[in-house]
């Protein structure tokens, strides 16, 4: 399934600039697969040594947080839009 997925500025290096791309998979861990695929090394910048989310980035599938939902095996419909966001810290 194809889906839209939306690059944070500080990964846009990984994908020479573009601030959306598609890539394919029925759930979030397929779409990282498929995001690699074609950006090598940008999975590595989402998901920790251990196949997990890292703390600082946050994934959202539509509008749902996918720590709320089912983490990389979140569904991902055909056309649905992830956005990686990175999280912002300070006071």
């Amino acid at each position: 399934m194809s889906v839209s997925v939306r690059v944070p500025t500080i990964l846009r290096t990984y994908t020479e600039g573009a601030s959306e791309v598609s890539a394919e998979g029925a759930s979030l861990s397929e779409v990282l697969e498929s995001l690699d695929a074609s950006y090598p090394g940008i999975k590595g910048r989402i998901v920790d040594e251990q196949g997990a989310l890292r703390r600082f980035v946050n994934v959202y599938v539509g509008n749902d947080d996918v720590r709320f939902l089912d983490g990389l095996d979140t569904p991902t419909a055909e056309g649905a839009q992830v956005s990686v966001i990175p999280a912002v810290a300070g006071g």
